[in-house]
């Protein structure tokens, strides 16, 4: 057999006619006090969570700004690695050439004027312009004895 779904019947509220105005308005009064209670109560939770949404804004916009300061070192320092590993691999070559016979020559014919054994070595100084200095075409008053 099926069996509908009976309807529960709910118990009436019963007012009792009875009550003295004075419990009336102790009840409105409470329920009035617990919704300021929870006005206050939500108004103070929006204020700290609009704090907190402020703080975490201020993070992130500090963060990104570290980020692109630490890109443009990050940057700045592998063109210097660059230029420095360019320099080393200069100063090996170097090393290379100045390490045989002919390198170091070539070092004391051209910087300190020295000769080999079978050779004259002639230096020819040119003397250096000197620059005149031109005087004035004014002269200035000159006091006579």
């Amino acid at each position: 057999m099926v069996q509908y779904k009976r309807k529960e019947k709910r118990p009436k509220k019963v007012v009792n006619k009875t009550q003295n105005s004075g419990e009336r308005n102790s009840g409105e009064k409470k329920t009035k006090q617990t919704s300021s209670s929870n006005g206050f109560y939500y108004s103070f939770l929006t204020v700290i969570l609009l704090l907190c949404l402020i703080q975490i804004t201020i993070s992130a916009v500090l963060n990104i700004s570290k980020i692109i300061s630490y890109k443009a070192k990050i940057i700045q320092i592998t063109k210097t690695r660059d230029a420095a590993m360019a320099l080393n691999e200069q100063l090996q070559d170097n090393i290379k050439n100045f390490s045989n016979i002919t390198g170091l020559e070539a070092i004391a014919r051209n910087n300190l004027k020295m000769s080999g054994e079978d050779e004259v070595l002639v230096i020819i100084n040119t003397p250096k312009e000197e620059h005149k200095e031109e005087k004035s075409k004014f002269i200035g008053l000159r006091k006579h004895d």
